[in-house]
């Protein structure tokens, strides 16, 4: 509790008896016991409103599910490298039709492709900078 092992407590207790002294001690004893005591109330009052607002119970939530250690990015990426994504959406589909086309090696790539042009620019000449883009 906040790095302070046993007998440093017990200093830390002593040291609070004779500040507050005998006359005291009572009084705020029966000040720490109400503190106790509504903190309690508080934490039930929480929890059973909770309960009523969600549905469910806290000690029935499986907490293991919502931690964030288990979602290592590298093991994310890799399953979804590993998995097979060519699941094709109906027969003729795109997925089997590029399947199809790769698998044959004879279809013609123009036919599987829409037209795309490039444009080159001449050599030497620096490519178009935009000022505002940043």
């Amino acid at each position: 509790m906040f790095g302070i092992n046993g007998p440093e407590f017990l200093l830390l207790l002593l040291i609070g008896i004779l500040v507050i002294g005998p006359q005291r001690l009572p009084e705020y004893t029966q000040k720490l016991t109400n503190l106790v005591r509504e903190l309690r109330r508080m934490a039930s009052g929480a929890r059973e409103q909770i309960k009523e607002e969600v549905g469910i119970d806290i000690d029935d939530v499986d907490w293991r599910k919502y931690d964030p250690r288990q979602y290592d990015p590298r093991r994310i990426i890799r399953e979804a490298l590993l998995e097979d994504t060519t699941k094709a959406v109906s027969p003729g589909g795109p997925a089997v039709a590029a399947a199809g086309a790769a698998v044959s090696g004879a279809v013609d790539q123009s036919a599987s492709r829409p037209g795309r042009t490039v444009e080159r620019l001449p050599d030497g000449e620096a490519a178009p900078f935009d000022t505002e883009a940043t």
